[in-house]
């Protein structure tokens, strides 16, 4: 399971109700903030997150709407030592544009904090026992500019009934059965794994894709997912001005998440020319599990089965 929290879903510039972008991803230990606008800190208070672990930072691409809150919130854990190191994940475009926003932030001032610059192209960018997380190339304005997949690994139910066939009740046997290793019991007869654990099972898959111009290249990275997470900074009545800005309609989102069968699409960059009802207007009739994310809105990512 996967929680999401979007921290600001306006598009270019705040409105009234909408923060700049930026969105944090919940695994277990983990936490990914999603890009950076500008008053991200605050957002992230209000969200009730606070700073605690919050110490890696992926970045969709280097356009200013999304990273300008780097600089505060680096000046803050700096100021403060919450976080000793931070490390910014991106492409070498966005990773560039970063560094000579902390050189302004900073110059050449002797700080406790520590910045690590990942440069990263489409692959895996983390991974522990239970999820991945992959980068995957996206169409925009400017170059590396990237998107995120965070995927669960598949696990093996343990089957109950079958083991208590084979194993004692109680006894560290299941637990190594569990973790793939075959037990030799007292009487001498050997469990294996696959006498006792079911077939794989998928694990939740979140796509996370920031500002886009294209979606035929993303139909394969989206596929199947459980929440896909888009721009949709027009409307088709302005598909024009979306094509010249490299942006997409909310149109495109929903039918990017019609080919690629995903379970549920939330829409963010939301302009401030449009309503809320005008958006989900659009999208709704070409995929009708389509929700116009709000900042705050916490979302809970599961795998359906």
């Amino acid at each position: 399971m996967f929680e999401l929290i979007f921290l600001g879903t306006s598009a270019s510039a705040p409105s009234v109700k909408r923060g700049m972008p930026a969105a944090m991803v919940l695994h277990r230990e983990h936490r990914f903030l999603i890009d950076a606008g500008e008053g991200v800190q605050r957002q992230i208070l209000k969200s009730g997150l606070g700073f605690r672990r919050l110490n890696k930072i992926l970045l969709t691409h280097g356009h200013l709407d999304h990273i300008l809150g780097l600089g505060g919130l680096a000046s803050t854990f700096a100021r403060w030592e919450a976080i000793p190191k931070l490390e910014i994940y991106g492409g070498r475009w966005a990773l560039a544009r970063v560094r000579l926003l902390m050189k302004v932030v900073f110059m050449e001032a002797d700080i406790a904090l520590e910045i690590e610059y990942h440069e990263i192209g489409p692959g895996v960018v983390f991974e522990d026992e239970t999820f991945v997380l992959r980068a995957f190339r996206v169409t925009h304005r400017g170059p590396d500019c990237l998107g995120y997949t965070f995927q669960e690994k598949a696990r093996r139910p343990f089957l109950v009934e079958k083991a208590e066939a084979l194993v004692e009740p109680a006894g560290p046997e299941r637990s190594r059965l569990v973790r793939g290793e075959s037990v030799t019991l007292a009487d001498g007869r050997i469990v294996h794994p696959d006498d006792v654990l079911g077939e794989p099972v998928p694990g939740a898959k979140l796509v996370y894709v920031g500002d886009a111009s294209r979606i035929d290249d993303l139909v394969e990275e989206a596929r199947g997912a459980d929440a896909l997470v888009i721009e949709a900074t027009y409307l088709e009545a302005e598909a024009d001005l979306a094509r010249k800005y490299g942006h997409l309609t909310a149109a495109q989102a929903a039918t990017l998440a019609r080919e690629a069968q995903v379970r549920q699409l939330y829409l963010t960059h939301i302009s401030r020319r449009y309503s809320e009802r005008e958006v989900l207007a659009e999208a709704e009739p070409i995929f009708p599990h389509t929700v116009v994310a709000k900042d705050f809105d916490r979302v809970r990512v599961v795998k359906q089965q």
